[in-house]
């Protein structure tokens, strides 16, 4: 990924009303932390099981203590089935998050939720032992255009790499991790990230996204309300094909409960929406929300004072920050990722800066 690629506030474009936080990504909500294994190997003609190779893992901690012993309270919403996530069902039931979330491509799942669980009964020897079981979350895409995915390349030492590599601060972006070999309306795609703080008076909370963008047809792509795809199909007319999904992940400080969570997982559409996305029959487009203050301990003598809660009509306010966020990851996503060349030659153009500039300023959006 080129440094010399800018962000889409960077670019000149401000995305709703709400100020991101000081590194307008998911890890500006205290606690989370992200680790990206990326796999780019060999050129030319797929060889099923041998490669091109482009793809790889994407973690997301909620915080630096052991998730099993203190949960998160979480919960998903299914915007299209057309997925194979594991672990929602048990999020959903008993509203807490209780590993980190790996990304990934869709044949590599259950790899990545094996080396997952060894990772936490490493961790936690008491598992399936003196207590209950573990429930791995694992999101993907399909990265089959660029990727050898048969070869289901990703291993579990990739797995505990990006676990433990994971960090705070500024995250790279575009194709890396997961992200590596993902399109989005029929460009670069990959992995995307912003935050927006709300209002003081109304808790001062901050909110995260960070998206996997694998959809759309660049003819649907919008930027800040302006068709910049459609206009961009008249110079590119790709011919390559045009499906997919999206996972979005949205985090918070603020000390909501699964239900509330539930809500605004909801609200993650709005933001897909805005870029263009219809959730085509074939996406599975997934959204996960998790708060790093509302803990559950799994053991009675871990239970604390609990925390406070977010007056209800002030969700209103995380709503607003849910939907900014995503908008804004989703094009992250695209602006920061380069032209990929992946298995027989396919390949992936990267947004067009310099046209989509041109577009933008005739709609008066930028100067």
């Amino acid at each position: 990924m080129s440094a010399g690629r800018p962000r889409v506030r960077e670019f000149g474009i401000k995305i709703g009303s709400l100020e991101p936080g000081a590194y307008n990504c998911i890890t500006d909500v205290q606690g989370v932390s992200v680790g990206h294994v990326t796999l780019i190997e060999g050129q030319g003609a797929l060889r099923p099981g041998h490669g091109p190779i482009r793809t790889g893992v994407t973690a997301i901690l909620p915080h630096r203590g052991n998730v099993f012993r203190e949960k998160v309270k979480a919960a998903s919403f299914v915007i299209n089935g057309f997925g194979k996530s594991i672990g929602l069902v048990q999020l959903d039931e008993l509203g807490t998050l209780e590993t980190p979330i790996l990304l990934t491509n869709t044949l590599n799942v259950g790899l990545v939720a094996d080396a997952l669980i060894e990772h936490m009964l490493e961790a936690n020897p008491d598992i399936g032992v003196t207590t209950g079981t573990i429930n791995p979350v694992v999101g993907e895409c399909n990265d089959s255009f660029l990727n050898d995915i048969r070869g289901r390349h990703a291993k579990s030492e990739h797995v505990r790499q990006a676990l433990r590599t994971a960090t705070d601060g500024q995250l790279e972006e575009g194709a890396v991790g997961a992200g590596t070999g993902m399109s989005a309306f029929q460009l670069k795609g990959g992995i995307g990230s912003s935050s927006r703080v709300i209002p003081s008076q109304y808790g001062g909370y901050v909110v995260g996204s960070i998206v996997l963008s694998n959809f759309g047809r660049l003819t649907e792509l919008i930027i800040d309300g302006v068709p910049v795809g459609r206009d961009l199909y008249e110079h590119m007319a790709p011919k390559s094909s045009a499906n997919g999904s999206i996972i979005i992940l949205i985090a918070t400080n603020a000390p909501v409960s699964s239900r509330q969570l539930k809500r605004m997982a909801k609200r993650a559409t709005h933001g897909l929406a805005r870029t263009g996305s219809v959730s085509t029959h074939g996406s599975g487009d997934i959204v996960i929300a998790f708060s790093t203050t509302s803990r559950v301990p799994h053991y009675r003598e871990d239970i604390r004072t609990p925390v406070g809660s977010v007056f209800e009509e002030d969700l209103t306010w995380l709503f607003r920050a849910t939907a900014e966020a995503t908008e804004e990851a989703i094009l992250n996503s695209l602006f920061r990722a380069e032209t990929m060349v992946g298995r027989d030659g396919n390949t992936r153009i990267a947004l067009p800066l310099d046209q989509a500039r041109t577009i933008l300023q005739k709609y008066r959006k930028i100067q």
